[in-house]
């Protein structure tokens, strides 16, 4: 392909260890040789891309750097014959936005076997109103489904509910059938929770026991958390006999204070939550019930989308906890 330049975010490290986000041009050939370079339509805002914009070395080790751990779009070239020009495609996880120049610019060129074909029945746009928050609130969803908990077997607890893996988590589960209990820590989107199918909404302080006591009386089947601190290990404590508690994030502490009992006492199940490294057969089973039977009815109200221009304002507001549902970035 002749040089062509394209518009991405790109984060640079100044003195002092300052970051600072601009929108710049790139061109293609700067891009890492893999082996299919794909035309992006869309990407999505993640929590890890935030920390990824501001310089956390944790998730991005070298800078200049562009984020974006998400893409859907177009291939344009491919040296493996598994995809041709022309096909629709979704990248999510892996190092894509982390280690390697993901989805916050136009193109992108990364391995083949990072790559899942669009699946029927789902747009490219409908696939990063997902992105990777929905394919982590889908993995959630599915090991309860997998440890064989059912509907009538009691209460599901989604913590973190007003966010991205969590909204879309209250959807999946209530178009299931499961009974929700939604925590968050925003009154004003009750309304929102509700619509997304919640029966019941719990506050932050509600949903957390500070008590010290090693066991709490039992109340849910199953519990996808979000946030992981005390609000996790009350879930764990309160989790029925041969339950499981998902955990996919850390927002509120990455500590966990908690004792055996609920693992060897009640048989609680806790199962962590990886999206960026899975397999790809598990992608795939995953990205088909997204397209098909767990495909949310009120999808396209869990998000907004935007271009590259906003999205600097929208990285500092994750990071605060200001954003809902999900933001879907224009390219």
């Amino acid at each position: 392909m002749t040089q062509q330049l394209f518009q991405a975010m790109v984060v640079r490290e100044e003195p002092g260890n300052v970051f600072l986000r601009e929108i710049k041009k790139r061109d293609i050939s700067e891009l890492p040789d893999h082996d299919v370079l794909i035309a992006v339509h869309f990407s999505s805002l993640n929590y890890k891309d935030a920390l990824s914009a501001s310089g956390n070395k944790g998730v991005t080790r070298r800078y200049p750097h562009t984020p974006g751990v998400d893409a859907a779009g177009i291939v344009v070239e491919s040296r493996d014959e598994k995809f041709k020009a022309g096909d629709e495609v979704i990248v999510c996880g892996y190092d894509l936005g982390t280690k390697i120049p993901g989805g916050f610019g136009q193109f992108i060129r990364v391995p083949a076997e990072w790559i899942v074909p669009l699946p029927h029945g789902m747009s490219l746009y409908e696939s990063m109103i997902y992105g990777t928050a929905g394919f982590t609130a889908a993995q959630s969803v599915l090991k309860i489904v997998d440890h064989g908990i059912k509907p009538e077997d009691g209460k599901i607890l989604v913590s973190g509910s007003t966010g991205g893996v969590g909204s879309v988590s209250v959807a999946i589960l209530a178009k299931l059938g499961y009974q929700v209990t939604a925590v968050t820590g925003k009154s004003e989107e009750h309304g929102l929770l509700t619509r997304l199918g919640a029966a019941n909404i719990l506050t932050r302080q509600q949903a957390s026991d500070t008590t010290g006591k090693m066991l709490l009386r039992e109340k849910w089947a199953g519990v996808i958390d979000t946030v992981g601190g005390d609000i996790l290990t009350t879930a764990i404590r309160t989790t029925r006999y041969g339950g499981i508690v998902t955990c996919c994030g850390n927002v509120a502490s990455p500590n966990l204070n908690i004792s055996v009992y609920p693992f060897i006492l009640r048989g609680v199940t806790l199962s962590g939550i990886d999206s960026a490294s899975c397999s790809l057969s598990v992608r795939q089973r995953i990205w088909h019930k997204l397209a098909a039977e767990w495909k949310i009815g009120q999808l396209h109200d869990l998000a907004r989308d935007i271009d590259l221009y906003h999205l600097n304002n929208e990285i500092d507001n994750i990071l605060k906890g200001k954003i809902k549902g999900r933001i879907v970035v224009r390219l």
